[in-house]
């Protein structure tokens, strides 16, 4: 007889935004509810637009109080009954314009209480660089070139103090700013302003505005000696948006995490994940990127924070293989995220091979990793964590070549992939990030091939994450990502199920064949044991966890794509075809 686990490291974990499913969260929890769907999850994953947020679907947080219009209390209350444990996000390196700590330095400039609280660019290398012509400080060269940019450009953003002046403040990912439409009344304090000139000024700048023409070019004519107020009336309307990176030397920054990490615990949270951790630790003539011991300072104080609220903590980071910065947080004893299983896997079923992906699952075993692994998620298929890495003048392999690592790439971009890219501080890109698809269009859309790559995760060794798209078997939603905007790529495997997209889906053979080996590993005290990679061709999979008398074992052929996964309990064997 199976029974509902509830050990940390062996259940299953559901990932979603609020609204992926249906509406509200309450539909994902009503889906939850189903006879369907009974034992499948341990844990649910709930993305931040759980939070108060305003952009980057979630990850640029104004505050983490729960966001009335997706979330009730009631859900967190029925995900209990259900005996299912919640994970959530907090983004350790910036917080959103809209953030009450943001509006405060808007509003008050240089006499706010959180002056220090974000990261003035200027003053962060005063001394260390030169002031170009728009007042921006260039860091030196050396500095400069450590620097590991997610845009192109410096990541920062200016933003008006109510003294007019123009303050550049640190900005590693999303930003944008808005010029609003000006009225009449915006320039009736402009001494010697008549009506009739304000109306002839305001359709000629609200025109600029709309053709993203440069203000200072505009022929203002009989009012062109009051055009530097004009300007001014035009730069004290606009608007932002934008992560802004947060100062991690101010006190104020981690009493804000002492009360976020308490918060959280009391919403139920088991697991934490740091989203964006590498990059709070910033030190000038050190990489913004986990510069040491700096990152590993902050890491220590925030994990004491989490013990304190009895909280899981995973570290987020993308990375080379070949740097092993995978190896040095788990050798300090966190989880990590297994960043490389979506790609091997890609790599396995595509050429028929199993070297690469159990030369990972044997270093796994071998240094007793604890990971939390996934095929698709909120975010690409990773493949920049795959290649290798020169280390002080010594190149360590990757888990894939290059030329192997570009093919899964082509293969996923001919299904109708799109890619992200990183960037140097000059604009050039440096190296390809991560592919935006959904795994089942990443494999051709065939099913059978989806429903290996779910077996081959659910009897890797960590905790199984799993996209609620996935589970359904979800295509390419191209219509999302070209009118996605700047972060467009991404909402190619965001697409939102209704109820009846549930009811349908549950008709099907590939959705209802996942959930049975879900199940099973989600229940079965075999993967509370030990596993072990059996010895077989290159084109097989053999592997077997036991503990006790109960075993589950895959056995899968990479030519055909048939697998079986049979299970012994009480001396009872039950075999699955597939």
């Amino acid at each position: 007889m199976q029974h509902k686990n509830k050990n940390i490291s062996n259940g299953v974990m559901l990932n979603v935004y609020p609204d992926s499913i249906g509406e509200k969260f309450s539909d994902t929890v009503s889906m939850l509810k189903r006879d369907d769907f009974k034992d499948v999850f341990s844990f649910i994953y709930v993305l931040p637009t759980f939070f108060n947020s305003d952009l980057d679907r979630g990850f640029s947080i104004i505050d983490y109080d729960i966001n009335k219009d997706l979330v009730d209390i009631k859900d967190l209350k029925d995900l209990n009954e259900l005996q299912i444990k919640l994970k959530f996000d907090i983004v350790l390196n910036h917080l959103s314009v809209a953030s009450p700590q943001f509006k405060d330095l808007l509003q008050y400039g240089n006499e706010s209480k959180f002056k220090d609280f974000f990261i003035n660019w200027n003053e962060f290398w005063e001394g260390n660089g030169l002031k170009n012509e728009d007042g921006i400080v260039i860091p030196k060269p050396e500095f400069l070139q450590k620097l590991f940019m997610r845009k192109s450009g410096l990541p920062i953003l200016k933003v008006r103090f109510p003294d007019g002046t123009e303050q550049p403040y640190w900005n590693t990912f999303y930003q944008q700013i808005t010029y609003n439409p000006i009225a009449v009344a915006d320039l009736q304090n402009i001494k010697g302003l008549t009506e009739a000139q304000s109306m002839f000024i305001v359709p000629l700048v609200n025109a600029a505005i709309n053709n993203n023409q440069d203000f200072t070019t505009i022929n203002f004519e009989d009012c062109t000696p009051l055009k530097s107020e004009i300007l001014q009336i035009i730069e004290q309307k606009r608007s932002y948006l934008g992560q802004m990176d947060v100062n991690a030397a101010s006190p104020l920054v981690w009493e804000f995490y002492e009360e976020t990490l308490k918060k959280l615990s009391d919403y139920g949270c088991t697991i934490l994940r740091l989203d964006a951790f590498a990059y709070l630790h910033k030190q000038v003539g050190e990489s913004n990127f986990f510069n040491k011991p700096g990152t590993w300072d902050y890491l220590e104080r925030i994990k004491k924070i989490a013990q304190q609220n009895n909280l899981m903590l995973l570290p987020e980071i993308h990375a080379e293989y070949g740097l092993h910065l995978h190896d040095e947080v788990a050798n300090e004893g966190y989880y990590i995220y297994d960043f490389f299983l979506p790609g091997l896997t890609i790599h396995t079923i595509e050429n028929q091979t199993s070297s690469a992906l159990l030369s990972w699952a044997k270093e796994i075993i071998a240094k007793r990793y604890k990971t939390v692994n996934m095929l698709g998620c909120h975010d690409g298929i990773p493949v920049l964590d795959l290649k290798g890495k020169e280390v002080n003048g010594v190149y360590n392999k990757g888990l894939l070549e290059d030329a192997e690592i570009e093919k899964i790439m082509t293969t996923i971009m001919e299904r109708g992939g799109r890619v992200k890219n990183l960037y140097d501080p000059s604009g050039n890109k440096i190296s390809y990030y991560q592919i935006n698809a959904t795994f089942f269009s990443a494999l051709g859309e065939d099913e059978q091939k989806l429903l290996l790559a779910r077996a081959i995760q659910m009897f890797m060794p960590g905790i199984p994450q799993v996209w609620y798209l996935d589970i359904f078997a979800g295509k390419n939603n191209y219509e999302a990502a070209d009118n996605g905007g700047s972060a467009g790529h991404k909402e190619i495997n965001r697409t939102t199920l209704s109820m009846h997209d549930i009811e349908q889906g549950l008709k099907t053979e590939v959705v209802n064949k996942q959930l049975e080996f879900i199940r099973l590993r989600n229940t079965s005290n075999a993967f509370s044991g030990e596993v072990k990679i059996n010895d077989a061709e290159e084109d097989i999979l053999d592997i077997k966890w036991s503990n006790g008398n109960t075993v589950a074992h895959l056995k899968a052929n990479l030519k055909t794509k048939n697998f079986t996964i049979d299970h012994t309990e009480n001396g009872l064997t039950s075999t699955m075809y597939f």
